[in-house]
């Protein structure tokens, strides 16, 4: 896991949420507190966040929409292309950093070294620092409390904000209903 950021992704029958926290750091220091690091992508049918560099963030999402266009928004054979590209550069592969993707059907961690992980239960998928921290409260969440997706999003980051210190309370989220 990377000391950079919290991404947790969310996705039940008919609603897709991803959220971030707004914290950029460099070594022990604050350099800003409102990032966005998530997005919408393919005309808003795919959300994506991202746990790394901001400047490899921007190039990794314009990359991943361009396998995206070209697979017409197949978002299965998207990260499979993707993958295998983001592997194969010399240079991207040397990235610490990773991606959450998402639609209503599938929900993806993608990585430099090639991996292309659907979570086990195909719901819940956390990166960044605080991501253990996130998917273990959302866990939690939804096994026992019945909360609106988002709000379990929100919750659980705030949680990790307080137990993770490179991840803050300022909680960005995107979603998407069938």
């Amino acid at each position: 896991m990377f000391e950079a950021t919290t991404i947790l992704a969310y996705k039940s029958k008919d609603y897709a949420v991803i959220g971030g926290d707004g914290q950029v750091t460099f070594g022990n220091a604050v350099l800003k507190g409102n990032a966005t690091k998530i997005r919408t992508l393919y005309n808003g049918q795919v959300l994506a966040g991202f746990a790394g560099s901001t400047a490899d963030a921007f190039n990794l999402f314009d990359m991943f929409e361009g396998f995206l266009q070209s697979r017409k928004g197949d978002l299965l054979k998207a990260v499979i292309e993707f993958s295998k590209a983001w592997r194969k550069d010399k240079v991207l592969r040397r990235l610490e950093a990773m991606m959450i993707v998402l639609n209503n059907d599938h929900i993806f961690i993608l990585s430099g070294n090639g991996d292309v992980v659907e979570p086990e239960d195909g719901k819940i998928a956390a990166i960044g620092s605080g991501g253990n921290f996130a998917i273990s409260a959302a866990r939690a969440l939804a096994k026992h409390a019945d909360m609106d997706p988002k709000l379990l999003v929100e919750e659980s980051l705030h949680i990790a904000a307080d137990l993770c210190i490179y991840t803050n309370h300022n909680i960005k989220t995107l979603e998407l209903r069938k």
